[in-house]
């Protein structure tokens, strides 16, 4: 997990948040290993911003890779933020119920939660598509 909050944390280091001034950034290991990071990018017109998860799962998509295996955020304060509930679902899309998202502060608390704790009786990919979603 050290590599994943580092590359979380470098992540964080550019978030362009100049309305909320909380800066986020999320680090996603796939079932390869590879790992692929995002922050939150904030816009003036406010809802239209992006969640450091969603730029971490764009990348991994972009480089070919869909299964999620593991998820670190980091953001300030003393309290970690879990992901938002648009980015559970995101998340969700690439990841089964087991998947670990470790959601942690620059301070280093750390809560870790399932896939299936963080999003109970979720609704994924394989009801649409079958088991040839995973």
């Amino acid at each position: 997990m050290p590599d994943l909050f580092d590359a979380a944390v470098a992540a964080q280091q550019q978030s362009y948040s100049p309305y909320s001034k909380y800066p986020v950034g999320a680090a996603i290991r796939t079932t390869s290993g590879a790992v692929f990071t995002g922050c939150n990018v904030e816009n003036s017109a406010y809802p239209e911003g992006t969640c450091a998860e969603a730029g971490a799962i764009a990348a991994m998509v972009l480089a070919g890779e869909r299964a999620i295996v593991e998820v670190l955020t980091v953001t300030g304060g003393e309290t970690p933020g879990t992901p938002c509930g648009g980015c559970r679902q995101k998340l969700r899309e690439f990841a089964g119920p087991g998947a670990i998202i470790h959601a942690t502060t620059n301070d280093g608390a750390v809560l870790d939660i399932s896939m299936a704790d963080l999003l109970p009786s979720s609704f994924g990919p394989e009801f649409l598509l079958g088991e040839r979603a995973r």
